[in-house]
């Protein structure tokens, strides 16, 4: 029986599939998106640490909650965030999580559930 033909890679092609190709687009991925309307900030508690126009909150250790707009969507986003080493300026991380007005709804409902869960 023939064996499959092995990928051969090339040294002389331009194209590079490391990590390091994809590297930037992990980091900008959970960024803030661009909006053109600046919005005012939430009372009751926004803050502005992240230097966007977006109410947002800090829960400690580099963890925030921010409410934002993406594409005509209204998203409460749960993050961790970092400080780049080279601009020293705080950007969200990969680890969080977005949640859209109906799931976030749903977990106010449920708040009361989780409390009584916990040790």
């Amino acid at each position: 029986m023939p064996r499959d033909k092995k990928r051969v890679a090339s040294s002389d092609s331009d194209s590079d599939s490391g990590p390091e190709d994809r590297g930037p687009a992990k980091k900008s991925k959970g960024a803030a998106p661009v909006n053109s309307e600046a919005k005012p900030k939430a009372s009751g508690g926004g803050d502005s640490s992240l230097g966007g126009d977006d109410p947002s909150w800090h829960l400690g250790r580099n963890k925030h909650v921010v409410v934002r707009q993406f594409k005509g969507q209204t998203y409460i986003d749960i993050r961790e965030y970092y400080v780049d080493k080279n601009t020293m300026e705080t950007k969200p991380g990969k680890k969080g999580i977005s949640l859209n007005c109906e799931q976030y709804q749903k977990m106010k409902t449920i708040i009361d559930d989780i409390d009584h869960a916990l040790p």
